[in-house]
């Protein structure tokens, strides 16, 4: 065979290297087109609960500051499951997004199958806000803070009841940590969100429930529960009258609520840069926190590096939860 003459390598030469070029400057062109067309934005969770709410938000000003539609689509069921998986399975394009809870953190240890590894199947962005949960009881319930709490649990023949939005979220592992830390045994009553069991407790079926604030709040001013205590290591700014469970029998207490947003594992690295870029600056954005801290909520913004190592320690310290209470859903 003839060796291709000098000038015949030369040309294949210039074309590898203009090859080469063009397939390591592509990432980056992809995080300075981004994006080009609508983003999806997966609530794993029935639309107007705190995840949806806050999505919305997000989604809102993302859209003024890209120039192009976020559109959430909320996609319920399984405790954030099978919107998450949807999500996982996508293409890693930037154009398909999920906001995760601690939800998504307690589930690799309370369910025994799922179709999706949340440290390995997602490409983190940033955190967006975390925040307490409120224990509130019906008015009538002969307890009115922590330690009262307690005693009347150890003393009830056959304990409390609480209720949660749902198996494995953070209404309902919260109470099982404080059940085993305070050493007193409380039934489980899931339903399918906040609201349908926030309506058993206001009417004296259930007997408490750990719940955002967002969710409960406005029932406390109205008069139908009362609230005993805030799952915070600090007092909320929304409810500064109203203890933590650290300060006010329970030292060591500590559980929170967040949501962040996550892409799928591979999504370009210039693409999630952008996207974590521009929520630094929507969650500084002062009508933002306003709204946030409104609803009981911490803006939070970290970079994809930490929120990874946030999510990890999340994971962890349920595992100890779910595994000490022996809580399950299969």
């Amino acid at each position: 065979m003839k060796a291709p003459s000098t000038a015949r390598r030369h040309q294949l030469t210039g074309l590898l290297a203009l090859a080469l070029l063009c397939s390591t400057s592509a990432p980056a062109a992809w995080g300075q087109t981004y994006p080009d067309k609508p983003v999806k934005l997966v609530v794993p969770y029935p639309p107007g609960g705190p995840t949806d709410i806050v999505a919305r938000v997000v989604a809102q000003k993302l859209q003024d500051a890209l120039g192009q539609p976020f559109v959430v689509e909320n996609r319920p069921g399984a405790g954030g499951n099978p919107g998450a998986e949807a999500v996982a399975r996508s293409a890693p394009d930037g154009y398909t997004l999920v906001v995760a809870t601690t939800a998504h953190a307690i589930n690799p240890s309370l369910f025994s199958k799922l179709n999706y590894q949340l440290m390995k199947d997602f490409a983190p962005i940033s955190q967006l806000t975390a925040g307490p949960l409120v224990i509130v009881a019906n008015p009538a319930l002969p307890a009115s803070n922590v330690k009262e709490l307690i005693a009347l649990a150890k003393s009830k023949s056959g304990g409390l009841n609480y209720g949660s939005s749902g198996n494995g979220q953070s209404t309902h592992l919260s109470a099982e940590l404080f059940g085993a830390m305070a050493g007193v045994k409380m039934s489980h009553v899931p339903y399918k969100g906040s609201a349908p069991a926030l309506t058993d407790v206001m009417a004296g079926q259930t007997d408490l429930m750990f719940d955002t604030m967002l969710s409960a709040m406005p029932h406390v001013k109205a008069g139908k529960l009362k609230a005993l205590a805030v799952t915070s290591a600090q007092r909320s700014p929304v409810a500064p009258d109203v203890p933590t469970v650290a300060e006010s029998g329970l030292p060591g207490y500590e559980a929170i609520a967040w949501n962040g947003l996550l892409a799928p594992a591979g999504t370009p690295a210039p693409v999630v840069a952008r996207l974590n870029a521009e929520l630094k600056k929507v969650l500084e954005n002062a009508d933002v926190k306003q709204r946030f801290e409104a609803q009981g909520f911490t803006p939070m913004w970290n970079t994809p590096t930490d929120y990874r190592a946030f999510m990890q320690a999340e994971v962890d310290k349920w595992a100890k939860v779910v595994k000490t209470s022996g809580a399950t859903v299969d």
